[in-house]
C-alpha cells in the first residue's frame, strides 16, 4: 500500500502559502488601484485631458499590479471607478470625469478642468485608440 503522508504534507503546505499569497496580490491589487485612481483624478481635476491621465494612470496599475498577466485597459478603467465611488471622500470632484473612461467625453477638449466645459460642436478626427495596449 502507497505512503500519502510526505505528498499530503507538501501539497497541504503548497495550498496554504498559495492562499496566503493571492491575499498579499488582492491586497496589492487595491493599492494599485487607489494609486490610479488618485492619479488620474488629480491630473484630470488640475487640467490634463483625458488621455495624459489615463496613460499616467494606466502606467501604475500595470506596473505596480503584482499578477500573472498584465491589467487590461478595461479592467484598469474599472479598478479607478471603484476607488473612486468606494471611498468619493478621497477622490472630490472626481465623479464627473469617470464616464470619460468609457468613452462619455465625445472629443478631447471637453471636461478637462473642473468647472469649465468647453465642447466643440465639429467631430472629433483624432483616432482614440482608448485600450490599446
Amino acid at each position: 500500500m502507497p505512503r500519502f503522508g510526505p505528498q499530503l504534507a507538501l501539497t497541504t503546505i503548497a495550498l496554504i502559502g498559495a492562499l496566503i499569497g493571492g491575499s498579499q496580490a488582492v491586497q496589492a491589487g487595491s493599492e494599485s488601484e487607489e494609486k490610479g485612481a488618485k492619479i488620474y483624478c488629480f491630473m484630470r481635476s488640475s487640467g490634463n485631458d483625458h488621455s495624459v491621465s489615463w496613460n499616467a494612470a494606466y502606467a501604475v496599475i500595470k506596473r505596480q499590479g503584482r499578477q500573472l498577466f498584465k491589467t487590461s485597459p478595461e479592467h484598469a478603467s474599472v479598478m479607478i471607478t471603484e476607488a473612486v465611488v468606494q471611498d468619493p471622500g478621497n477622490f472630490p470632484d472626481c465623479g464627473q470625469f469617470l464616464g470619460d473612461l468609457y468613452g462619455g467625453s465625445p472629443n478631447k477638449e471637453s471636461t478637462t478642468s473642473l468647472g469649465t466645459s468647453t465642447t466643440n460642436s465639429e467631430p472629433s478626427s483624432v483616432n482614440d485608440e482608448r485600450y490599446s495596449y
